[in-house]
């Protein structure tokens, strides 16, 4: 039970950041989450899985050890058996007096008392057929009426007075109603999720220009690397957008900090699409913040 509460909480939050990571354009680490959530799915398989070999195991070993008593009671019983015919082979005949040759006597005896019984019965049936009539039988019929079942059957004078109610039970409509509201949130998230991450068609913001501000954040890496990753890393997201960066600049103002400028100005949705790739996963021990980003106008004057 822990491991598929820990497999489920788990699953949820890589699920939750792969929605996340979606709505941000940053590709990395969405596809990050989307493998470890498939190791969790198959992790909590694999838990499925051995949890029902283990219930099968403990059944087989359960009929194995019903199937050693069925066989025990079985020879248990065969040994009784055995012992009882046994006793029985020892025990005196009750009937020692026709193994002695006398049948000649008892036999026909037997006989002529059968043939005198079922002559006896022969008479009986003869003088009753012909002392009955079909009154008699009218008669007999008619002390039988009460024994008759009743017209509308052993329960047609019990039913009709009892009063209608529902089945017991849980009602029929939750199963459909659950699984209406299922589809209808998988459809709402899908469309939530397409509404986000949708390619919108290429467009220029009102502005002159556009100004990105960022830092990077390097781990066991001299400057002149780090440099050289925030260089990459920019020209690498020139091609985020819907419009291509064709005029655009970066200057170092100061150590790991730098700005970038892109004319003509950038749309929300491609600002957004660029600050998300900026802030990707995208190279080893380098992350790359984005402190702001603004519009640049022409000076009036």
């Amino acid at each position: 039970m822990a491991a598929y509460l820990f497999g489920g909480v788990a699953a949820l939050g890589a699920a939750g950041y792969l929605v996340v990571y979606l709505y941000r354009w940053q590709w990395q680490r969405t596809l990050l989450c989307g493998v470890l959530l498939l190791v969790i799915e198959v992790l909590l398989l694999g838990f499925a899985t051995l949890d029902r070999l283990g219930r099968l195991e403990r059944q087989a070993r359960e009929n194995d050890r019903r199937h050693e008593e069925i066989l025990a009671l079985l020879r248990a019983g065969e040994r009784e058996r055995a012992s009882e015919r046994e006793s029985t082979r020892r025990a005196e005949s009750r009937f020692s007096w026709l193994e002695e040759g006398h049948t000649h006597v008892f036999v026909p005896v037997l006989m002529a008392a059968g043939a005198a019984l079922s002559g006896l019965a022969w008479a009986v049936e003869r003088i009753a057929r012909a002392t009955t009539r079909p009154l008699g039988r009218r008669r007999l019929a008619g002390r039988l009426v009460p024994l008759s079942a009743p017209s509308g059957g052993a329960l047609g004078s019990v039913t009709a007075d009892l009063a209608e109610r529902p089945p017991i039970g849980p009602p029929r409509w939750r199963a459909p109603t659950a699984v209406g509201v299922a589809l209808l949130l998988c459809l709402g998230l899908y469309a939530v999720l397409a509404e986000l991450t949708e390619t919108r068609p290429p467009e220029r913001g009102t502005e002159t220009a556009t100004s990105v501000l960022f830092t990077v954040t390097a781990k066991n890496v001299p400057d002149e690397r780090a440099d050289l990753a925030a260089h990459q890393l920019w020209e690498r997201c020139r091609d985020a957008t819907a419009i291509p960066l064709s005029q655009a600049g970066m200057a170092t103002l100061d150590t790991r900090l730098y700005a970038a400028t892109v004319h003509p100005s950038l749309s929300d949705h491609d600002r957004h699409r660029l600050v998300g790739c900026l802030q990707d996963a995208g190279l080893d021990r380098v992350q790359l913040t984005v402190l702001g980003t603004g519009a640049i106008s022409p000076d009036p004057d």
